[in-house]
């Protein structure tokens, strides 16, 4: 009895177990797992409980709920993978159930089934076939290639052989063919959940599809224009293809460029082949295949450079107008192209020739420099070679000399028009009739301003007469000109300007400087930036605004940079400036603030009333021989030492007889009787010089060294009285009687001769001070002339 009591309570610990792990419900589909794309069906939930949930995909979306034992959803044009899963809403500690939906297509009938066998050099027959299994099912799939093996006797077969694919779409498989077999059929099938599909079977003869190995090719031996290539082959075959390209081109095969070689060009055991008409310095890929009855798969690549031949096209030369009082000329050149250039350009060699001299300079310059400077003259012949490690290219040439066409001689490009498109701009021209036969037309362009950094141009021929200019930034603005060019020189050129592929407002604006005159402002700003610009300035606009309001804005055009406004009232004035395009009117400046200040009129009453007395001063002063005497010896020192020779004088010619001589006629008395007239008395003047003054101190004393003139007379009584002295002014010559200007001063005589011997004036003329003798700087006492034979 007690053996029984203990049975049930072990039946009931083991109940409560398995409880603990039951599932709630039990999930299906009508049409199973697996269901087709675009088909509709149900999914049914069965619950062991009265508060059941159908949930779909995760995290889980509540499809529907019922107080019931079974849930049926309808499912309708299925697009995806989806997961369904139930619960009981009631009791959590029931597990919940759920379905996982696979949606795919059926597979399609596989297509270009296709065998062949590689012959190998153990005679050994390996076939291998391919086939396309088209669209994707979304579904695991399996392909499998089923072969009966034909002999003389009997037939074996089918044996399947799973297929394997490597590409998208494309599934393959290989098997060995026995050597008494003579023929196989094959078929691929292929299968998933929804279904399966199969070829017929296709029958080939091993013959005809019989393809040797993949050729096996070494490294190729190049020259500038051929490569020597070693195929190697273990199946020998009578066809051989070799294909080459010079990437980005397409594989190209030319029987007449590819010829076997004879054992003695061969460099190893193999076959030598040779490929020629390449290009020099060129990087060449090479690939090959033989073919029995079939081609067999291409070698791997092999490549190489052909070597590098001398330059065979000069360059394309131009150059920047030289401006004036420039004394370098800016030569430019494009680098060749990789045909041209027949290898690696080291460099460029450039020389300088004057015609008239016969000079030459020449400069090397490195591989990556496209323009240089060399030194202008206006007869010169400029040549610019390219060269490798083989050699350089022919020269190209451009001249500054005077060609037989005289530039005045030639009309410029007319009615030169230019159209802007999107990233291209169209120039086109009209040609002159005055264009000599041999010309030709080299348009250039670049960006505003940027000339000597991004010159850019192109050549045309004597019959163009338009031009597409390519690779223009939008919001730029360009200019160029159309060059008439003959013997390697522009003679004659007609310029555009303000080209742009497109304009918006500028996002900036100019930045200002004024400065106040009077009642005037100088306005005077700097362009913005050229990335802010968006596009060619057409004109600045100045916004004056004073305290009653605003002035009439100023338009100014887009090549100035200074501005003047004029007759403004006495006010406190802002300015600010904008800057257009062909887009519009750009953002408005920053506000600077000035002011024009009332004149007022005392200024000058004030400047008469302080220049009055002074000069009243000064006048009184003048007046005082003190002063005047002070002010004579002041400005004696800053008198020239340099005056007009006397000699030179019209009464010194009438007067001179001999050097050293003068002749003077004078009457002796003011009598009007007629008398026989006598020889004159001639004045010997004997000129002494002595030496200067060492200088002309502040406190100089009146009378100065000079030059001393002893006068001789006829008669022994004057000479007898001559005497030297050192102590004599500027203006006498001594005579016979000895004296300082103090007593000249007060005796006077002859008076009335001061015309003809003046003295002299501060205020009008000159003085002498030096080595030299004026007739206007001298006065003579002239008492000894009046000598009487009584």
């Amino acid at each position: 009895m007690s053996r029984t009591w203990s049975f049930f309570p072990a039946v009931a610990l083991l109940a409560l177990r398995l409880c603990g792990g039951m599932k709630s419900c039990t999930i299906r589909s009508t049409p199973g797992p697996v269901v087709q794309r675009g088909s509709s069906f149900q999914v049914s939930c069965t619950f062991n409980c009265m508060c059941g949930a159908m949930y779909s995909d995760h995290p889980p979306k509540l499809l529907k709920e019922l107080t019931s034992t079974e849930i049926v959803v309808n499912v309708a044009n299925i697009t995806k993978n989806v997961t369904y899963s139930c619960r009981c809403k009631c009791a959590p500690e029931l597990d919940p159930c759920g379905l996982d939906i696979a949606a795919g297509y059926l597979p399609e009938l596989p297509k270009n089934l296709s065998c062949i066998y590689e012959l190998k050099e153990n005679q050994s027959r390996v076939v291998f076939c391919t086939w396309s299994l088209g669209r994707d099912t979304l579904l695991w799939s399996h392909s499998v290639l089923w072969v009966m093996a034909l002999s003389k006797n009997h037939t074996d077969g089918p044996a399947g052989y799973n297929g394997s694919t490597k590409e998208a779409g494309l599934s393959s498989a290989s098997f060995t063919a026995p050597s008494s077999v003579q023929s196989i059929s094959v078929q691929v099938e292929v299968r998933n959940a929804l279904g399966s599909e199969k070829t017929h079977f296709v029958q080939y003869k091993l013959t005809d599809i019989a393809s040797p190995p993949t050729p096996v090719l070494g490294s190729p031996r190049c020259s500038s224009r051929c490569c020597m290539i070693e195929v190697n082959q273990s199946v020998w075959t009578q066809h051989l293809e070799i294909q080459f390209r010079a990437e980005p081109h397409i594989w190209t095969y030319s029987p007449d460029q590819v010829v076997q070689t004879g054992p003695e060009q061969c460099w190893s055991t193999g076959q030598c082949w040779s490929v020629s008409s390449l290009e020099p310095f060129t990087f060449y890929q090479f690939r090959a295949r033989s073919r029995l009855s079939l081609w067999s798969r291409w070698s791997a690549n092999v490549f190489s450079w052909t070597q590098e031949e001398v330059p065979a096209k000069e360059l394309d030369v131009w150059s920047a107008d030289a401006a004036s009082g420039f004394k370098s000329l800016r030569v430019y050149w494009k680098p060749l192209s990789v045909s041209s250039a027949r290898g690696r350009i080291l460099g460029y060699r450039l020389s300088v020739k004057s015609r008239k001299s016969g000079s030459v300079f020449v400069s090397n310059v490195t591989a990556n420099v496209s323009n240089h400077m060399v030194e202008f003259c206006e007869d010169c012949e400029v040549s610019v070679w390219a060269f490798n490690s083989r050699g350089t290219s022919p020269p190209a040439t451009i001249t500054t000399a005077q060609s037989k066409v005289k530039p005045h001689e030639v009309l410029p490009p007319q009615d030169v028009h230019v159209t802007a498109g999107n990233h291209s701009v169209c120039v086109s021209w009209r040609r002159p009739g005055s264009s000599p036969l041999l010309a030709a037309y080299v348009v250039e362009w670049y960006r505003e301003g940027n000339k000597m950094e991004e010159l850019q141009w192109v050549r045309l021929g004597r019959d163009d007469n338009h031009t597409l200019v390519t690779g223009v930034k939008p919001f730029e603005c360009y200019e160029g000109a159309v060059h008439v060019v003959y013997d390697q020189r522009s003679v004659s050129s007609s310029r555009f300007t303000g080209v742009s592929t497109g304009a918006s407002a500028p996002s900036a604006a100019p930045s200002v400087q004024e400065t106040v005159e009077g009642n005037q402002v100088t306005v005077a700003w700097t362009t913005p930036p050229r990335g802010e610009r968006r596009g060619c300035l057409t004109m600045y606009t100045i916004y004056l605004e004073m305290g009653s309001g605003p002035l009439q804005p100023v338009f100014v055009p887009a090549a100035q940079r200074m501005y003047v406004i004029r007759d403004l009232s006495p006010a406190r004035y802002s300015l600010w400036m904008t800057a257009s395009t062909a887009g519009g009117e750009g953002r408005a400046g920053q506000k600077v603030n000035f002011s024009i200040q009332q004149e007022t009129g005392l200024s000058p009453l004030v400047l008469c009333a302080v220049a009055g007395p002074v000069l009243m001063v000064l006048v009184c002063l003048y007046h005082s021989s003190a002063v005047n005497q002070r002010f004579r010896v002041f400005f004696q020192c800053l008198m020239l030492d340099v005056v007009p020779d006397p000699a030179n004088s019209n009464w010194a010619k009438d007067s001179l007889q001999g050097k050293g001589n003068m002749n003077l006629q004078l009457q002796l008395s003011n009598s009007s009787a007629t008398e026989e007239e006598e020889e004159p008395s001639l004045v010997d003047v004997e000129e002494l010089l002595l030496p200067p003054p060492l200088s002309c101190p502040e406190t100089e004393l009146l009378h100065h060294q000079t030059n001393y003139i002893k006068s001789f007379s006829h008669d022994s009584y004057s000479s007898a009285h001559t005497q030297t002295s050192l102590d004599f002014t500027v203006d006498y010559i001594s005579s016979h009687r000895p004296g300082h200007m103090e007593e000249e001063d007060d005796q006077e005589p002859f008076a009335g001769m001061q015309d003809f011997f003046p003295s002299h004036n501060l205020l009008t003329e000159p003085m002498e001070l030096g080595w030299k003798l004026t007739l206007n700087a001298v006065r003579i006492d002239c008492s000894d002339f009046l000598l009487s034979e009584v």
